[in-house]
């Protein structure tokens, strides 16, 4: 019999909590951090990389900007049960700040590269019909290079490689970082482009299926 979507998805975990093939990534992470979630979902979110506490606890978006992330949700009507959450690279990249502990910093374009075999097999299991990509550096990974946050979030994009619809929003990390009105505005930007996305993945969901009978 054929296994399970989630099955397959463990099994991939499996394969993917014993990578070492980004050597630097390897001394610095406490653990790989795998998506979450409904694999069967059809909606996903993609962040960039694992930070400090994703590192720590083995699991995407937690810490503040996760919190964030998650009320937003759930003004929405959604959760992590209704969704697919995980990241272009699984393990947290680092360097050493002047106090000699380690921050986080983006991935390098060899550690994107080296980790995108994981992505397309993760995405490829789950075949989702709308992709949230949070922050620029995913959109330029899964909708295109040289993605312009400012510019493009909030726009429906059909050419991804990946799915059907794919859409960029505001990382929660950036809407922490603004005060005042900035905060507000990039907030609102934030709760209304996940409300679109959950609007077309309805959309999407609802059409029936073309048969030859």
């Amino acid at each position: 019999m054929e296994k399970s979507v989630k099955d397959r998805i463990q099994d991939l975990r499996n394969r993917i909590i014993k990578c070492t093939d980004c050597e630097e990534l390897v001394k610095t992470r406490t653990q790989v951090v795998f998506g979450i979630g409904n694999p069967e979902s059809k909606l996903v979110f993609i962040g960039e990389a694992p930070g400090e506490n994703e590192d720590a606890n083995g699991i995407p978006f937690i810490g503040r900007a996760g919190k964030l992330l998650d009320k937003v949700l759930q003004e929405n009507d959604l959760s992590r049960d209704d969704i697919w959450i995980t990241n272009i690279v699984k393990c947290r990249p680092t360097v050493k700040n002047p106090s000699g502990n380690l921050g986080n910093r983006p991935p390098k374009v060899s550690e994107i590269k080296t980790c995108r075999k994981w992505l397309d097999e993760e995405l490829s299991l789950i075949n989702p019909k709308v992709i949230v990509c949070v922050g620029g550096p995913s959109a330029s990974v899964i909708i295109h290079k040289g993605f312009k946050m400012t510019k493009e979030r909030g726009q429906w994009f059909d050419d991804s490689p990946y799915a059907p619809f794919a859409i960029a929003v505001y990382h929660p990390a950036y809407v922490l970082r603004l005060h005042g009105s900035a905060y507000d505005e990039a907030l609102d930007f934030l709760k209304s482009d996940i409300a679109e996305a959950k609007r077309k993945f309805m959309e999407e969901k609802d059409q029936p299926k073309m048969t030859l009978f």
